[in-house]
């Protein structure tokens, strides 16, 4: 599979004035087109953190990463949007509608004053139609239901027409069974639009059910591999591993234990 984000020897944190913290050392990883890869660690692990180094928001401490096969370092702001897409949790409150918003997605491609072409509508009804909210186009999309609001920042970043799209905690305040349909359609995209989809996730049983390749963050690491590589080599059982939780790779899935 083609690589389309590289990263190498990367130490992620923050510098305040002199001092510099570090949350993640030495991240070897890539991420490939037509794969969903998860990201999962507890609160304060680093989750957040990789995302927004991942996406330019933030440096790397060190390291190096590769978008498209060139240094993302040395790419222009508009380059890097052409190349990845960046999705937040639902919380959008600006009164825009479901067509607005989408269209926000060709901000990238259009002149500046925003005019988009007929491509560029054909583009966002494409996304809205894959995602299945062109039905709402004319809603505002603070009047929607947090999973339809997903769906729309989904369809924004599928408009951005990149290779790789990145969630931060997309499920955070969805109820379980639209949960399972978001996990379901990023897999769906990841295999039908050839895209590298990495998702942060608290759900650890859907990721395991659904990625391809998990990247686990704890204790200032990151292991990275398949869920059977990771069961193998006991890091999921030992990061799933608490009082009343229990990890059967077997059948793999969480179980809860009476105590």
């Amino acid at each position: 599979m083609k690589k389309a984000l590289t990263i190498s020897n990367v130490t992620i944190g923050y510098r305040n004035g002199k001092r510099t913290i570090s949350v993640v050392d030495e991240i070897n990883a890539s991420l490939h087109g037509c794969e969903l890869v998860a990201l999962i660690g507890k609160n304060g692990a680093g989750k957040s953190t990789l995302l927004r180094t991942l996406s330019a928001f933030q440096k790397p401490l060190s390291g190096t990463i590769e978008c498209g096969g060139k240094n993302m370092a040395e790419m222009q702001v508009s380059d890097v949007a052409k190349e990845l897409a960046v999705v937040l949790t639902a919380n959008e409150t600006v009164p825009l509608t479901v067509r607005e918003l989408v269209t926000l997605g060709r901000t990238p491609y259009t002149n500046f004053l925003g005019r988009t072409t007929e491509k560029d509508d054909r583009i966002v009804e494409y996304a809205m139609d894959t995602m299945a909210v062109r039905q709402f186009e004319n809603r505002l999309v603070t009047t929607l239901s947090d999973g339809e609001r997903q769906k729309c920042m989904i369809a924004k970043a599928l408009a951005q027409e990149t290779s790789i799209i990145l969630l931060d905690e997309p499920t955070a305040f969805l109820d379980f069974g639209s949960k399972v349909s978001l996990f379901r359609t990023l897999k769906r995209l990841s295999r039908e639009q050839q895209k590298a989809i990495l998702v942060s996730t608290h759900d650890i049983e859907l990721a395991i059910r659904f990625a391809d390749r998990i990247w686990l963050l704890s204790d200032g690491i990151m292991n990275e591999g398949t869920v059977d590589e990771l069961s193998a080599n006991g890091v999921l059982q030992s990061f799933i591993g608490s009082d009343g939780l229990v990890y059967d790779k077997v059948n793999n899935r969480i179980e809860i234990t009476l105590i």
